[in-house]
């Protein structure tokens, strides 16, 4: 089992492949939340691991790659 991750942190959900904040965990399911704002998941423990600089920044490459091969014309 993944050791516990503290409310307030960062984590990644390896079933979506989404981050979100640590809101509460609840027995063996953690809920969290986008780092901006949104919907209110939950998700087994076993499924969740402290998010890593590369989860961090995966969305911004992957918009910034969109963006180059259009033409940055998005």
């Amino acid at each position: 089992m993944n050791e516990a991750l503290a409310v307030g942190t960062l984590a990644f959900d390896m079933v979506t492949g989404t981050i979100g904040v640590v809101m509460a965990e609840y027995g063996t399911r953690y809920y969290l939340r986008p780092p901006h704002g949104g919907c209110e998941w939950d998700a087994p423990r076993d499924e969740i691991r402290p998010a890593t600089v590369a989860d961090r920044i995966r969305p911004a490459l992957t918009e910034a790659n969109v963006r180059s091969s259009a033409g940055g014309f998005l």
